[in-house]
């Protein structure tokens, strides 16, 4: 009798704690939020992913970036080992006037920053081209396993 191993996936975090700091309607549960974490981590992790309105996106964002507005996700690193540790913090309001301008689900651009936020806690970055195209085509390719469309299918072309 022959066994078949399991495939291998990957790394699962050590937790994941979901916060949620404002009354803003739509935002998805913990299961998914954990669901959409897990699909982009690729070792271990300890993760709090905090939902936030528009006043706490703003003072992160000046206090961290200087940049007095509020943004869609920040990711802040503390351990960058064999385990990782950071927040991701996603605002609400954000997710709610972008998914409406881009014409998508507020849960499929909920699931497009949480995988955002969770490469960015792995090192991956957007400031060069050549890092953002790697960065865009593996969030696509994550999101298609978890059943949503690529977010930058509709994007014009960068200039390389």
């Amino acid at each position: 009798m022959s066994v078949t191993p399991k495939p291998k996936r990957a790394a699962t975090p050590e937790a994941v704690t979901v916060q949620c700091a404002t009354r803003a309607a739509g935002v998805p549960t913990r299961a998914r939020f954990v669901r959409w974490a897990e699909a982009a981590l690729r070792r271990k992790a300890q993760i709090t992913l905090r939902v936030i309105g528009t006043r706490e996106a703003r003072a992160l964002n000046l206090r961290y970036r200087g940049r007095d507005y509020a943004t869609n996700v920040l990711t802040f690193v503390y351990a960058e080992q064999k385990s990782l540790a950071g927040d991701i913090a996603i605002c609400a309001t954000v997710v709610r006037r972008e998914a409406r301008a881009q014409k998508i689900s507020e849960t499929a651009h909920y699931a497009h920053l949480t995988v955002h936020g969770v490469l960015h806690l792995q090192g991956y970055d957007h400031i060069l081209t050549r890092d953002a195209e790697r960065m865009e085509a593996l969030e696509a390719r994550i999101l298609k396993k978890l059943g949503y469309k690529n977010p930058y299918a509709a994007e014009a072309p960068r200039k390389k």
